[in-house]
Order: structure tokens, then C-alpha cells, then sequence
């Protein structure tokens, strides 16, 4: 998988992903273990329509990190984490979620275009939060992957969020009818080339 576009051409390396967690991270046998169980899912859900895909990656992430927030796990205000530092901690907040279950549903084929990172608000916290929603068509009302809860529902169904802007590989789009209004490229945010930058270090092609 080339980082940043919609191809897909090379299978994850587990095994060098594995070493490269342990240099960069630290040793830790429940990181590992974790790793291999994201390669598993990976594996079993390859074959598996993509509303199974959902499903599987939706609550694979949602069982196996907990909810920290960034001061408390990496002493910053707004850390992206990759999916790898994710699972080496077993923790991770919002967008590490929505991070992890975008980079897993590209590599099991689900096409960029139909999945973005979605900054909203959540109302009955209010805060900022960050879902990954999947659009089934360009102009169909998208479905919410969240952390705060494990069922997958039509974003029309999730008053508690409001929306602010999404992103991809591919652009930016801000909130309104039909999928939104693209507004722009994903290279203007810093935090997500950092993102990519990381994930090369970390072994993916």
C-alpha cells in the first residue's frame, strides 16, 4: 500500500512491523500480541463483504484499546497516534480509533472514497470528537464507526454529533447534503503527513 493514495499494491509485513514497534517503542509481549491479533483480522476478513469488514474492524478496535486521553498517554495536548502505537499502549483516544479503523478497512480493500476521518462535536459531552464514517455511495448518507458506542448507525440516527469537517487520503470536505463539499487536500494537515511519516518508519510500504 502506497501511504496517501487509493492503491493498494504490497501486503503489511507483520513480522518487520513487529520489530520495527520494538525499536521504536519498546518491548512489550501484550503490544505483540495485539499486533498479531490485528494481523489475524486482517486475514480472516479479507475474503469478507464490507459490511463485515465494518463490523469486524469497528468492534475488533473498540475491544482491544482503551480510552486515554493524549496528556495522560503521550504528555501532549493533540497527539496522532499510529495504529501501531495504539495497540503497543492498548490505549488511545478518539481519532487513534478512527485512525486505526481507516488505515485497517483501506488495507482490507475498502476504497478511500468511501471512508473519512470525521471531526464532529459531540454534543452531550461537549467536546470535540473524531469517528470514521463510511459513505455506501458518494451521496448517501454515511454510516458512524465511534468508540463511544459499539453499534454502527446512520449518521442521520446520531443527533449527539454535529459535524465539522472530514478527511481522507485524498482531500477535505466540509459538512452539507449529497457527501459534503470537498474543500481542499489532506496535505494541509500537518498532524496527517506526521501520521504517514511515522507509518513508513514503522515498516509499512
Amino acid at each position: 500500500m502506497v501511504l496517501g493514495t487509493c492503491v493498494l499494491s504490497a501486503d503489511w509485513d507483520f513480522s518487520r512491523i513487529g520489530k520495527r514497534a520494538d525499536e521504536l517503542y519498546g518491548l512489550s509481549r501484550d503490544g505483540r500480541e495485539r499486533l498479531e491479533e490485528w494481523q489475524r483480522l486482517l486475514h480472516d476478513q479479507a475474503d469478507a463483504p464490507e459490511a463485515e469488514q465494518l463490523k469486524a474492524v469497528n468492534r475488533f478496535f473498540n475491544l482491544r484499546l482503551r480510552f486515554r486521553d493524549d496528556i495522560e498517554l503521550w504528555r501532549a495536548a493533540d497527539y496522532w497516534a499510529t495504529p501501531v502505537e495504539a495497540l503497543h499502549r492498548g490505549a488511545g483516544d478518539c481519532e487513534d480509533f478512527a485512525i486505526a479503523k481507516y488505515f485497517s478497512l483501506r488495507q482490507l480493500g475498502v476504497p478511500s472514497e468511501k471512508l473519512r476521518i470525521t471531526y464532529v462535536k459531540a454534543v452531550r459531552l461537549n467536546q470535540a470528537h473524531m469517528v470514521l464514517t463510511y459513505y455506501p455511495q458518494p451521496t448517501a448518507t454515511p454510516l458512524v464507526l465511534d468508540n463511544l458506542i459499539d453499534a454502527i448507525e446512520p449518521a442521520n440516527r446520531r443527533s449527539d454529533l454535529v459535524p465539522v469537517y472530514a478527511f481522507n487520503a485524498e482531500g477535505l470536505w466540509l459538512p452539507g447534503s449529497g457527501g459534503g463539499k470537498h474543500v481542499g487536500d489532506s496535505k494541509r494537515l500537518s498532524r496527517w503527513q506526521d501520521l504517514l511519516k511515522k507509518m513508513r518508519a514503522e515498516g509499512f510500504p
